[in-house]
């Protein structure tokens, strides 16, 4: 079994899993997006995923058999994989995790619902349920029920109750399937019905939800089925609980073969949640940005007066320590797995303006229930000014440089960017004095940059104040309305940029050295914002052919991850990268024909 990035996502904005087309569910963080896996399979390399006593996995025994398809269900988060063997026999696996409005609020517990249907023939298969505790250290212990069996040992156990036979799933023996068998995989509690009726009830609670929430989406005319895959996989990868946005369901993939570029994106990055938000507001989603709004003034209450950190846990936790798991040899093989993530204690200067353009579509949306007035925008103005202290401090950057700091073009235009959708939002409130402070602060802001980042020399700017050297980030210049699309410099910065970071079809993030030596794969979201930048530049034709080149590198699910091989045939880093499916949503947006015109 050869580990790979075709693998399908199921969860329900409380727990997700990852599932690869023999249905074997490689990765499950159990209970929650941040807790030990359960299944962990996919850090661990074939060689010991192919012993007898392997474990950290929940799979099926379906002897000679081969994927005949895998696919999600019409505008769902539900996986269906059809599986059949050398003598005809066929079986369908549906996996999802419920997610519904009951008695008035959502219904959405950290539960996988597992259905084995025969769909022909007289299949005989069995059922391994080898859950991992202490990040793959050891196999949980298991005691059985009448009709379910409960692993523990992990911080929270999981039962798994169903209408199969308790010994056929603890001793892993072959029956036939004459039907269906259901597994219920969640809390260690007596559930209220029998499995399969309660899988049926689920199924279709959960489907109905997803197909209202995917009509209410304002999708372009073209790359539809693009949109809505995307738009669902961002909602996943948001926390009920709390409204945290986390960057990857995935921890330690890696970016480039034996890179050691292997980090934990289980968290909430300030920026890139912003991005995530904005994405999902082009759609009209609106619902995910309040709940964020609430995580992030939150934060900005318990940190009083203390800097923004780029990174926090799903629950405001402030302290990330990382350290290296053991028990896992990694993705392929390919060490370390790290638990945890250095970010928080990093300097991004960044942080301030994607927390300010995370909030500013609330003060202009009238649909809001609750929509933002004078307190957010007092919580607010505390950013800015720290915004502007700290706009021309170093800092370790959008890429998180751990070995140096310096002054980064992205991070001073973040901080420009804060002050300028402060005074819009001022103007918007109707506090003329405030709208008039944050436009000269944003003034200022824009002056330092244009005279500290534009090199004449290269015609362009660059990644750092006084430096030689570009990166990716400059593309944004256009996007966040700094520079407008047909102005020469940004013209000059894009030609720059094509120059120095093109590798074939996509762009590296940058082309220089850092602590882990020369980057060797290319950054997805990189790509997908050069070919925004193109379109805003009047070079649309060409944008439209790059994006149906980068559309061909996903998975066969339409998921795609942090990086790509510079030679395009292989996906690495966390998977599914949120960073990612927002830039395929950017671009169809940007993309598309109108509406209007389509017919």
């Amino acid at each position: 079994m050869m580990s790979n990035l075709d693998l399908g996502l199921v969860g329900n904005s409380r727990t997700s899993a990852l599932i690869d087309t023999s249905a074997r569910i490689a990765w499950w963080c159990y209970p929650h997006f941040d807790s030990n896996p359960l299944c962990c399979s996919l850090l661990r390399s074939d060689e010991k995923n192919n012993a007898a006593d392997a474990f950290g996995f929940i799979d099926l025994l379906f002897d000679d058999s081969h994927t005949v398809r895998q696919f999600y269900q019409r505008n769902s988060a539900i996986l269906q994989t059809r599986l059949q063997d050398h003598a005809g026999n066929v079986i369908d696996v549906t996996d999802f995790a419920p997610r519904f409005y009951m008695h008035g609020r959502m219904f959405a517990p950290a539960m996988l619902v597992r259905v084995i249907r025969r769909v022909a023939g007289r299949p005989r298969i069995g059922l391994r349920v080898r859950p991992a505790i202490n990040y793959g250290q050891a196999r949980t212990a298991a005691r059985c029920g009448a009709h379910h069996v409960t692993y523990y040992g992990a911080a929270q156990s999981m039962r798994v109750t169903t209408d199969a036979s308790v010994t056929a799933l603890t001793e892993e023996r072959l029956f036939f399937l004459h039907d269906s068998v259901t597994l219920l995989m969640g809390p260690d509690e007596t559930v209220d019905g029998a499995p399969r009726e309660l899988g049926r009830s689920f199924y279709e609670s959960t489907s109905a939800y997803w197909h209202r929430w995917v009509r209410n989406l304002a999708i372009p005319f073209e790359w539809q089925d693009v949109v809505i895959r995307s738009a669902i996989t961002l909602k996943l990868n948001a926390f009920d609980d709390t409204g945290a946005i986390i960057a990857a369901v995935t921890t330690s993939i890696p970016e480039s073969p034996h890179s050691g570029r292997n980090w934990d994106y289980r968290y909430c990055w300030l920026r890139d949640a912003y991005f995530v938000v904005n994405a999902l507001n082009q759609l009209g989603v609106t619902a995910t940005m309040q709940h964020y709004l609430e995580y992030i003034l939150n934060i900005i209450a318990d940190s009083r007066d203390m800097p923004l950190q780029p990174v926090y846990g799903i629950r405001r936790e402030t302290t990330l320590d990382e350290w290296v798991a053991p028990g896992l040899d990694g993705y392929r093989g390919m060490g370390p797995v790290r638990v945890g993530n250095l970010a928080w204690s990093q300097v991004q200067n960044d942080v301030f303006g994607a927390a300010v353009l995370a909030s500013t579509h609330a003060f202009f949306d009238s649909r809001l229930e609750r929509p933002a007035g004078r307190h957010m925008f007092a919580d607010l103005e505390r950013l800015g000014e720290q915004a502007v202290r700290c706009a021309l401090q170093p800092d370790a950057g959008i890429w998180e440089l751990r070995g140096t700091r310096r002054v980064h073009t992205f991070s001073v235009l973040m901080c420009w960017a804060a002050c300028d959708r402060l005074s819009a939002i001022a103007m918007r409130l109707k506090l003329p004095h405030s709208a008039r402070r944050w436009a000269s602060e944003a003034e200022a802001i824009r002056h330092a940059i244009v005279n500290g980042a534009w090199n004449s020399a290269i015609g362009s700017f660059v990644s750092t104040f006084g430096g030689d050297r570009l990166d990716a980030s400059l593309l944004l210049m256009g996007e966040f309305q700094f520079l407008a699309p047909d102005d020469p410099r940004f013209i000059g910065t894009l030609r720059a940029v094509e120059r120095r970071l093109q590798r074939g079809d996509f762009l590296l993030r940058y082309d220089e050295a850092d602590d882990f030596g020369q980057p060797d794969a290319a950054f997805t979201v990189c790509t997908l914002w050069w070919i925004i930048a193109l379109a805003r530049s009047g070079e649309k034709a060409r944008a439209r052919q790059m994006f149906e080149r980068v559309l061909s590198r996903r998975n066969h699910l339409g998921l795609m991850s942090e990086d790509v091989s510079l030679d395009g045939r292989e996906m690495w880093g966390n998977f599914p990268q949120t960073y990612s499916m927002v830039g395929l949503i950017q671009c169809a947006a940007r993309l598309s024909i109108a509406w209007e015109d389509a017919y």
